[in-house]
């Protein structure tokens, strides 16, 4: 089932290492959820009526809207679409945004079952250097707040190879998750990106540059840790209890067509991607005026294949074989796997390609080595 996809693009503060489009003013707020309601109708045959599975509030912080506002876009929503019974309906969402009234507010007036929240770490140093909004006492607070609320539908950020970040503290942070009962966790390396404060303190020599080796120690402990306590390591960066995969983002990575509705988002129908402009107040003007502003790519050949395989060996599931086929780079696939099953960072079992322990330590690596860059080819 296609998903949607809506960006919130405001918060608190600038995290340091966050390269996302989003504005710390919410001046423009009100006319943003207005510019939002009004792309809603527009793209409203995008999808070709097809039922929603999934509807994601990502950002930026969602979590800043008021309940009013979100119970417009809600009620816009389902006057356009139709949704599953059994949807997954995300908010993402800071912890000291996440007090007893709002979550009361969300069960009560919204149909959101399932809360993605931005730990990041349960440990105050981390959150300093991050210029995080909330405290540690924060991330906490809000998991017992939200429990305490019937969400018992609950995805976490973490974040690994922090300077701040010791394995000591990491060891800890994965501890607190896992007792907590948190059924889906989202881990991610620091990355320093260019455009962003963390960015500009590295070039400056004023922070250190990602400690590559702890990082990849951090990396194999998650692994080593999520799998004791009975998790998947589903996707490169993500870990569940069986079943309890996120929907909405499974869909990005087996290559299901979604809408992403506000400024920044993309969308993709299988044979083509657009993404609107990055600019709220440009993004507002546009749809005051009736008109998207977006940019489109139809996907070549090798594209839609390059794609395929980046997104595919991220899962366990992996790349299938007869897909590639069916995209025409399978004998390109295969002399190109060869060298990475040789070295163990590959292995088949039966149509599918996977990427081993090693293997996903080198997931972008491996990925890169067997994309196409000239024409499809048969077999």
């Amino acid at each position: 089932m296609p998903g949607l996809y809506l960006h919130i693009p405001f918060c608190k503060q600038a995290c340091y290492y966050c390269n996302f489009h989003f504005s710390t003013s919410l001046r423009q707020k009100g006319k943003m959820v207005e510019a939002i309601l009004k792309e809603l109708e527009l793209q409203r045959d995008f999808l070709g009526g097809a039922e929603l599975g999934s509807v994601y509030f990502g950002g930026g912080t969602p979590s800043l809207l008021e309940t009013s506002e979100l119970v417009q876009i809600f009620e816009q929503i389902h006057r356009l679409h139709r949704v599953a019974s059994d949807a997954e309906i995300t908010l993402e969402a800071n912890p000291d945004d996440l007090t007893t009234e709002k979550l009361q507010d969300l069960k009560q007036y919204t149909p959101v079952n399932r809360l993605s929240i931005g730990i990041q770490s349960f440990a105050e140093e981390d959150l300093r250097w991050m210029n995080r909004a909330h405290t540690a006492t924060h991330a906490r607070a809000c998991l017992d707040e939200a429990l305490g609320a019937g969400f018992q539908d609950l995805t976490i950020d973490l974040i690994y190879g922090s300077p701040t970040t010791p394995n000591a503290q990491w060891a800890e942070n994965l501890r607190i998750a896992f007792d907590y009962g948190i059924p889906h966790l989202s881990c991610y390396c620091l990355t320093v990106e260019e455009g962003t404060a963390l960015g500009t303190f590295v070039r400056r020599g004023q922070q250190p540059p990602v400690d590559e080796e702890r990082a990849a120690e951090q990396f194999t402990m998650l692994t080593e840790a999520a799998s004791a306590r009975g998790y998947e390591h589903y996707e490169i960066s993500n870990f569940a209890l069986p079943g309890r995969y996120a929907r909405h983002n499974t869909n990005y990575w087996r290559n299901e067509p979604y809408l992403g509705v506000g400024p920044s988002a993309h969308s993709y129908n299988g044979s083509a991607r657009q993404w609107n402009i990055a600019n709220n107040a440009l993004y507002i003007k546009a749809l005051e005026e009736g008109r998207i502003p977006f940019e489109q790519e139809v996907l070549t050949p090798e594209q839609r294949y390059n794609e395929y395989v980046m997104t595919s060996l991220r899962t366990m599931w992996g790349a299938d074989v007869e897909r590639v086929t069916a995209l025409g780079f399978r004998a390109h696939f295969e002399r190109m796997a060869r060298p990475f099953l040789e070295s163990g960072d590959l292995f088949q079992e039966g149509a599918f390609f996977k990427l081993s322990a090693s293997g996903k330590l080198l997931a972008d690596r491996v990925a890169m080595e067997l994309f196409a860059e000239g024409k499809a080819q048969s077999g």
